[in-house]
């Protein structure tokens, strides 16, 4: 029997869920709250399905499209699921309340998972009767272009569920990763944070502009980072390793942290950022950009899917 997901929240991340579990053949069933808003998703998909078809990267858009059903009710969607992504608005008592809703109408296996990119688990799921099946799995936006997506289980989590997610994940064509315990902005946020903190100081400090800092990542580190993380990174750049490379480099980048001073993001650093930007890139042709990047991002995604049985051998 097919497996069947229940989608709830009907948003840009609820869409793109929709789209992820679609494609690996699953059947889906999309509801949100707002009528406008389902009937809006469901002839959105149906574009980013075409997109994607159109790039190569699934045979069959309106396969994929005949996969996804709009459910009338919350009561609809989840009756028969076995996993259940919750992409409602990013507020703990929303969360909360639909989580409750779902526990009681979900069946008694089913994975209750949350999209949320900032909200531990542990706010939300508390008082839920059957909260020991509730986890987050974070996206990176937009997950049917990017896979990640981290596991984050609350403290009464069962621990036999983030092993289940982690599965299921990989089976529908994402590339899981499990955050052990509760920690603000889990592992992606938090690497993104420390760059971005780095970023800010250089451009505070007249060091470089704030589009030489974006071409340093953009042709320099993003280069690498595109398929190797960083500790993989820094074990290929020494000649014995990572401890060779941390014997040569260590107390160089422990004197930079230890002269990184904490910067607020105030509105006279912003204010400045924001006008390099947007001489570089005008408010009106922000869409526009946008719609690019997916484009290279799908090209990218096209690119290391040809190149997984490239193993450096």
């Amino acid at each position: 029997m097919t497996e069947r997901f229940a989608v709830i929240g009907a948003g840009l991340i609820g869409r793109a869920w929709a789209i992820v579990f679609a494609r690996a053949g699953r059947e889906v069933r999309l509801w949100d709250a707002s009528e406008a808003a389902l009937e809006d998703a469901g002839v959105r998909l149906g574009e980013n399905l075409k997109d994607l078809e159109a790039q190569g990267l699934i045979p069959d858009a309106a396969a994929a499209r005949a996969k996804v059903t709009l459910a009338g009710s919350l009561e609809e969607a989840l009756d028969g699921a076995t996993w259940m992504q919750e992409s409602v608005a990013e507020k703990a008592e929303i969360k909360a309340e639909l989580f409750a809703r779902a526990a009681a109408l979900a069946g008694s296996d089913a994975i209750l998972a949350s999209s949320s990119s900032a909200i531990a688990a542990s706010r939300f799921t508390e008082h839920v009767k059957g909260r020991e099946r509730c986890l987050i799995a974070h996206p990176v936006n937009p997950p049917y272009l990017i896979p990640l997506v981290e596991l984050c289980p609350a403290p009464w989590t069962d621990p036999a569920v983030p092993e289940r997610a982690r599965a299921t994940m990989e089976s529908v064509g994402m590339v899981p990763v499990t955050v052990n315990r509760e920690v603000e902005g889990f592992v992606l946020n938090r690497l993104q944070g420390a760059l971005l903190a780095e970023a800010f100081r250089l451009v505070d400090d007249g060091i470089a502009s704030v589009e030489d800092v974006d071409r340093t990542v953009r042709d320099g580190l993003g280069l690498r980072w595109s398929f190797m993380g960083p500790f993989e990174t820094i074990d290929l750049n020494a000649p014995d390793g990572l401890s060779d490379y941390c014997d040569r480099y260590g107390p160089f980048y422990k004197r930079v942290q230890d002269e990184a001073s904490p910067r607020d993001w105030d509105a006279d650093l912003v204010g400045r950022i924001e006008a390099e930007r947007r001489r570089d890139l005008p408010k009106a042709d922000l869409s526009a950009r946008q719609s690019w990047r997916d484009r290279r991002l799908m090209a990218l995604l096209r690119h290391k899917r040809d190149a997984d049985t490239d193993h450096g051998t």
